[in-house]
């Protein structure tokens, strides 16, 4: 479904571009998007902000302040607001992208009373009572959940719970690891193009972001697919004028070049550079790395299948596998907690464990009635629990899976090792 989503939003970013600049950059765009090795390994996934790109993408293209009205690509402000207003549901924080867009659409629209009461209002009231309604009957009661996602993650910094990083870290890693090797081409595209409306909706995102303490890549994925259309705009300026750096002569249409004409050594040479750079990169982080979780997951699944899994304890930080959505079977199954506490400093379960393995897994053994016939782990805590679970409670090791090369936020966890209770 998320692929589906991913693809509406790929013709979306070649439509705007073709809005914005012509076909040419329109194709340029769409090579930069496909090329990417970031969207390559975060687009398709089912975070909530893979979605909230899409619909950014989409409810940019709508919007009069974005771009000139045109017969092939008819501005619709309604659909706009409609989309925004849908993010904003899916993931409170794309607020922050489209107070830009709707304070710019405020401050240019002729009928600013008009925008407001017969547009924001009535969209937004109609969309924000939807969503209560939906959380009222999940819920069991009435829930603002945008206001509660506010209040956590802005208000009291409870997203600093689980890791914080520098206010520069998009500026300096976090953004430009995303771009990786497309970044000269964007900076370019956002000055030879002009596009200051774009151009500061990408730094307005990244300077917002950056207030918060927790930070992680895929927060500012929504402004990702900006940044490489003006990649696009560069690429485009470089197969008409063979040089990154000649000077725009018509701001909002690139033309194309003639077929036959042969790209210049500098144009192939650019897209072999970026080819080399992003296609292993994205084969490596989508196929290997940090894979282990998955394939104990599908182990585990074939597992259950044969009637071999009664139970199943993961002794690892929480989350970091996928759980019932690869195990498809009704298992009781065990991870370990790490729900923010209300009790500032007070460690949830996930941390006391990386803390003290042995001393945590020692604690949990004791509220057996039975042990789980498997226990999953990483093999950074495994050396500290073997004598625990070899030698005490009687496993043993069944199954060892490759995970990652190196290591990201924790010791390095090399591989995913799955032990079975041993009853002969």
């Amino acid at each position: 479904m998320q692929s589906v989503f991913s693809a509406i939003g790929d013709l979306y970013l070649y439509k705007l571009s073709d809005a914005l600049y012509g076909k040419n950059v329109a194709s340029w765009s769409l090579f930069c998007q496909m090329a990417n090795w970031f969207v390559f390994f975060c687009l398709n996934r089912t975070f909530s902000n893979c979605l909230e790109t899409v619909l950014t993408i989409m409810g940019l293209y709508y919007w009069p302040c974005i771009r000139n009205h045109s017969t092939n690509y008819p501005v619709n402000r309604k659909c706009g607001l409609v989309i925004a207003a849908l993010a904003c549901a899916i993931r409170p924080t794309s607020a922050i992208i489209w107070l830009y867009v709707g304070m710019l659409e405020l401050f240019l629209t002729p009928n600013k009373v008009k925008f407001i009461i017969l547009e924001v209002i009535p969209i937004g009231s109609l969309v924000l009572g939807f969503t209560c309604l939906l959380d009222r009957l999940m819920y069991g009661s009435w829930v603002i959940v945008p206001l509660n996602f506010l209040k956590f993650n802005f208000l009291s910094s409870g997203g600093d719970y689980y890791g914080t990083h520098p206010w520069h870290w998009y500026f300096s890693q976090g953004f430009l690891v995303m771009l990786f090797t497309f970044t000269p081409f964007s900076i370019t595209g956002m000055i030879k193009s002009k596009n200051h409306k774009l151009s500061a909706l990408i730094l307005w995102v990244l300077a917002l972001y950056s207030v918060l303490g927790h930070k992680e890549f895929r927060f500012v994925l929504p402004v990702l697919p900006i940044a490489l259309i003006f990649s696009g705009y560069a690429f485009a300026r470089m197969e008409v004028s063979g040089s990154l750096s000649s000077s725009v002569t018509k701001k909002e249409q690139v033309p194309r070049q003639n077929h036959t004409t042969k790209w210049s050594p500098k144009l192939r040479l650019s897209v072999f550079f970026l080819l080399a750079t992003n296609i292993p990169m994205a084969l490596y982080m989508s196929l290997y790395h940090q894979r282990g979780t998955e394939d104990a997951m599908n182990y585990l699944s074939d597992e259950a299948y044969k009637g071999r899994v009664k139970s199943i304890l993961f002794l690892m930080p929480c989350h970091s596998t996928p759980y019932y959505s690869t195990l498809h079977h009704n298992i009781p199954m065990q991870f370990l907690d790490c729900t923010p506490s209300e009790e500032k400093g007070e460690l949830d379960e996930s941390d006391r464990f990386l803390v003290n393995p042995l001393g945590f897994a020692s604690e949990l053994a004791r509220n057996w009635s039975e042990p789980p016939s498997h226990i999953v782990l990483f093999s950074s805590e495994e050396t500290k629990l073997r004598d625990f679970m070899i030698q005490q409670h009687s496993f043993k090791e069944v199954k060892r899976f490759f995970h990652a090369h190196f290591k990201v936020d924790r010791d390095l966890q090399s591989s995913v090792v799955v032990y079975v209770v041993n009853h002969t």
